[in-house]
Parts: structure tokens; sequence; C-alpha cells
């Protein structure tokens, strides 16, 4: 990887998905800082851990970096967002936030109801941002496992309104170990929400491209 290629990229949460990412990019070369309520708290496990990503408080890490992760639960968007508006202000934001409940007879759904996505809400709460929906549809403890142990196979669904957005964060999706596969729209996002067609799966691009086609 060239040095223009190497990435530099905020992750805001230090959560299973946020260290599956910050793990599969540092291997792909790309710099990480992690964003944490208790930043000495975390580097010292990670040091432990010999996870090599320098660690800030939220805002700090939210201000450092042109490319943005939401890796928070759902419960903590409001508040982050609140907090991290003006310091993300025209940069590109990776939504892999989740709006999880359940119905009453226990299946999954989307917190924010059938006629928004997560996409569009995330993009109505920051409009001066860049919001791309990606890594929220699979199961996050099979992030690193899949994307190392069998890089190329399998697929992670992308959305958003911006097509440079987006081919940016789909070569990062590359350098996971997984293949993009470019779903539409924020609008068009559903699939990779709570209660979407995709949601939670794993699966191939065929896979994905032939269960896309029976929405």
């Amino acid at each position: 990887m060239t040095i223009k290629e190497r990435k530099q990229i905020s992750i805001l949460g230090a959560g299973k998905i946020g260290l599956a990412l910050a793990t599969l990019w540092v291997r792909a070369g790309h710099s990480v800082c992690l964003g944490s309520r208790n930043p000495e708290k975390l580097q010292s496990a990670l040091d432990t851990l010999g996870l090599k990503v320098s660690v800030k408080s939220i805002r700090e890490a939210a201000a450092e970096n042109d490319i943005i992760v939401l890796a928070v639960p759902y419960s903590a968007v409001e508040d982050l967002i609140s907090e991290i508006r003006n310091e993300v202000s025209n940069k590109i934001i990776i939504d892999a936030t989740n709006p999880f409940g359940l119905s009453p007879e226990g299946h999954v759904i989307s917190t924010l109801g059938p006629k928004i996505t997560a996409g569009t809400y995330m993009a109505n709460l920051l409009p001066r941002s860049i919001v791309i929906r990606a890594f929220s549809h699979i199961l996050d403890e099979l992030l690193v496992s899949r994307g190392t142990k069998q890089p190329g196979l399998f697929a992670i669904a992308i959305a958003g309104d911006h097509p440079d957005a987006k081919s940016l964060v789909a070569k990062l999706v590359r350098d996971t170990g997984f293949v993009p596969v470019d779903i539409g729209t924020l609008s068009e996002s559903a699939p990779l929400d709570p209660g979407g067609i995709i949601f939670p799966q794993i699966l191939t691009v065929a896979d994905m491209r032939l269960t896309l086609k029976q929405r």
C-alpha cells in the first residue's frame, strides 16, 4: 500500500464492531484512531493485545480524521451526534449502527419503523456530513474471522447518496477482506437494516444479489 492509499480513519466506539474494524484496517496498512469514553483504560488494554491504534476521547477522535465510523450502541447515537456534529461537518460517516428491536411476536425490526431507513435518519441528524451505510448487517463476531480466513468470498452491502464517497468506502470494505455490494441510495438501504432481507446475514456476492432480487 502506498502512502497515498493509506487512509486515516477514526472509529467512534470500541465495542465488538469497532475493534474488529480497527483490527482489519490496521492489518491492511491504514491508520486508525479509536474514540472512547475511557481512552486511558482502553489504550492500556489495546497495548496488551498488541493492536497498534491511537486512542482519544470521542470528540478528539471525531476531529482527528476525515473518515469517521459510527460503531456505538444505537441507544447512544443521538447523544453522540450532539457531541460531535461540528467535528464531523463535511466528513465521510460510515454508519454501522443498528436501530435493533423486536416485535411483540419476536421478529427483528427497526425501531425507526418501516417508513424510514437508518441511513436516511442518520443523514437527517448529520445534514452537513456524507453518510454511507456499511458493516451493519453482518454479525460482529464474524468480521475478523471471515475477513481474514476467507478474503474475497463474502459480501458487505453499502448504501449512500454520494458516488465518490461510496467508491472510497467500497475500497475500505475490500481492505477488510469482504466484497462491497452497492445496494443503492440511503432511501433504498432498508435491506441492511434490522428486519431487512439481508439482516443479519453473511452471504457470498452471488447469494446477496439473489436475495436482494427477492425483496
